[in-house]
Order: C-alpha cells, then structure tokens, then sequence
C-alpha cells in the first residue's frame, strides 16, 4: 500500500461535460488538513507505515498519552487516525502531500461506515419474502422456522436474524477521481461513497486496478 488521505463526506452533487454531452454523479470529500504523525519503521516497530491524522479536536478530549504523541508530532490533536502500511525496506514519506496525493483519473478505494439503521427485522436486514399476508396469519414480516427436530437438529452458525444493521466498515473498490480542486480542499470521486455526510473516510490507490 502507499500514502492515502483522510477526509470527510460533504455530500453528492453532478458534473456535466458539454463536449461528449454526459453527466457524472461526485462525491464530494474535504481533504484539507492531513497530517503525518508518526513514521514506523520494521526495526522500532517490526513493520512499515505511517500514521496520519484528520480533523482537529480538543485537547481536553483526548486521552494524555494521545496528547504527548500529537505534541511530539508538532500537530494539534486530531479526531480521526489511520496507517497506510509499506512495504519493509520501502521509502517512507517524511511529510503529508496533501491533494496532491491522487491526480485527476486515478483509480481509489474508498472505505468508509455505513449509515446506521437501528434494529431492524429480517426482511429489511436480509430481504426476507415474509409469510402470508392473508387467512389469518399473524406472522407477516417475521422470522418464521429457523431450526428443524431432525438431524442436526440445531440452529447453524451464521443464521441470518434481526439485529443491528449498518455502522460497518465497508469498502468500495475502483471509484475515479474526477477532480482535484486545491483551492476548496476538496477531492471528487466518482459514484456513491459509504456513510452520511459528515462522516470519516479514507481514500487509498486502488488494489485490483491500476492507473
């Protein structure tokens, strides 16, 4: 992997091209403020990477171990931190470049949380058909049967149920950036990212397609 950047969803919104006539659905990301922290090497860490910081946040939020290694950084805290793993013996970056990480029509990886829904029943959660909505049934949008009195005569692992649903960490694989605009901070991509606005992402190079 090499550097990425950190940033917030602000939205979607379209670009049109009036040469070939078509219009591209962007999400727009506030990349602004990405910060190096911390730089591991395989001989104080046993691997490669760099550590990077977004978004400010008060002092009195973090936690003081936290605190000392923002300020041995020379940075404000920061609310959000991630590491983009090297290859060993590769150069490490000693500073953040910013926007000008990735370069319009390059292929990313976007990851980011999904927007959180509550507890939700079966048919939402998994697309259940539900039972009958008729002739006195009183089961309409439950679970039904989810076990058997024969052999194995158990519930299997992995059975799909109501629970929780969203607020997992999802990746959307060879999105375009169609633009960089250095002078609002801000990224385009392509296409629909994971999450709400507001929400934290990281944009790395994509790992199944190329430039």
């Amino acid at each position: 992997m090499s550097l990425g950047l950190l940033g917030k969803k602000l939205g979607m919104t379209r670009l049109f091209d009036q040469q070939a006539g078509s219009m591209t659905p962007v999400t727009v990301i506030d990349v602004s403020g990405n910060v190096l922290l911390q730089t591991k090497t395989p001989e104080t860490d046993g691997y490669s990477a760099v550590q990077v910081g977004f978004g400010d946040q008060k002092e009195q939020r973090v936690s003081k171990p936290d605190l000392g290694r923002f300020k041995k950084a020379g940075s404000t805290p920061k609310r959000f931190v991630q590491e983009f793993r090297f290859e060993n013996g590769a150069a490490l970056p000693t500073e953040h470049t910013g926007l000008d990480t990735f370069t319009a029509g390059q292929w990313v990886d976007v990851i980011g949380k999904s927007i959180g829904r509550g507890f939700q029943g079966a048919v939402k959660r998994h697309g259940f058909g539900g039972l009958k909505m008729t002739h006195g049934s009183m089961m309409h949008r439950r679970t039904g049967a989810i076990g058997c009195r024969s052999t194995p005569g158990r519930v299997w692992k992995n059975q799909k149920m109501p629970g929780h649903m969203g607020t997992t960490r999802i990746t959307v694989q060879n999105l375009k950036v169609v633009a960089v605009r250095p002078e609002d901070g801000v990224i385009l991509i392509s296409g629909a990212v994971p999450g709400a606005k507001g929400g934290y992402l990281t944009i790395r190079p994509a790992k199944k397609k190329s430039a």
